[in-house]
């Protein structure tokens, strides 16, 4: 049988992922967080209106490692991180993958501005000349990297006002097909402030109660990592979670038990940060690859 030259000529993506992986590894040993494992399949999601897990028999694959590693940070842990793989049903594109590989780390006792710091230093010490070279475009790593509200966003980017695209039930699409495609592209951008409706397990900023303390980050015009200040009271997270499983059903789909666990130990975390980076997407940006098919040894056509 002829050799399966699809699979050969990704040898030295593969080999350079694998140095990466043992990068990212090794920078977080070094800062002092514990890697930790937890079970991938679970349970109960978080019921999240437009992310459909994967069942695996009466249970499903776990979309995020968020509430296990959540309830670590309740039970005391440190500063934790885990790579592991996520499902998510449907997800297929030049950056989807249904099966894929996310990076989450968290922090007690810390708020989201940490964690823009941990990205600049992240990426910072993967490309240690603070640059990358992408798809013919250079992209200065530098620190500090800008922030923009998404008000602003809406703002500058589109004709369409924020209250009118959350009206209407077109908030991500306009994020994505008329906001993002205008980003800057020549640093890392911090897009942030996301109105507490997209941001069900986030916190609430103080003195404005409109907007959660959230943001995305955004290298070469690929959403790399979402994360957030954590949401910490019991209650109001058991509300916005009915909120979002009534939303699940209005929309016909599955409907999903709710986490009681995360929920019933959630009250003795005070405060904590947490982010979901993309590996197979990172992997895209150190390899100038323009898709993330090349980032991994399978795709799901070719089992």
């Amino acid at each position: 049988m002829a050799q399966n030259w699809q699979l050969a000529r990704k040898r030295p993506t593969l080999e350079k992922r694998a140095r990466i992986v043992q990068a990212i590894r090794a920078f977080f040993v070094a800062h002092g967080f514990l890697e930790v494992e937890s079970p991938q399949r679970i349970p109960a999601n978080a019921p999240e209106p437009y992310i459909d897990a994967v069942p695996s028999a009466d249970w499903f694959l776990q979309t995020s490692p968020e509430l296990a590693m959540k309830r670590l940070l309740a039970a005391g842990y440190g500063n934790i991180f885990q790579i592991s793989h996520c499902w998510r049903a449907g997800e297929r594109g030049k950056q989807h993958l249904p099966e894929y590989t996310m990076l989450e780390w968290y922090r007690p006792d810390c708020d989201y501005r940490t964690m823009m710091d941990d990205c600049e230093n992240l990426l910072n010490a993967l490309a240690p000349a603070s640059q990358l070279n992408y798809q013919g475009r250079t992209i200065d790593l530098t620190p500090p990297w800008p922030r923009m509200t998404v008000k602003e966003a809406f703002s500058d980017y589109t004709q369409t006002s924020l209250k009118e695209a959350l009206a209407q039930d077109r908030f991500d699409e306009v994020i994505s097909l008329e906001i993002e495609p205008k980003l800057p592209t020549d640093k890392p951008l911090f897009l942030l402030e996301y109105p507490v409706s997209q941001a069900s397990l986030a916190r609430v900023k103080p003195g404005d109660d409109s907007v959660a303390e959230r943001f995305e980050l955004y290298v070469g015009g690929i959403e790399l990592a979402n994360a957030f200040s954590e949401l910490t009271d019991a209650e109001e997270q058991r509300c916005r979670f009915t909120i979002d499983e009534a939303a699940r059903r209005f929309f016909g789909k599955t409907p999903y038990p709710t986490p009681e666990p995360f929920l019933n130990e959630l009250s003795n975390l005070t405060s904590a940060t947490g982010i979901a980076l993309g590996i197979d997407r990172l992997i895209m940006l150190l390899t100038d690859c323009n898709d993330i098919s090349e980032t991994v040894a399978f795709t799901p056509e070719q089992l």
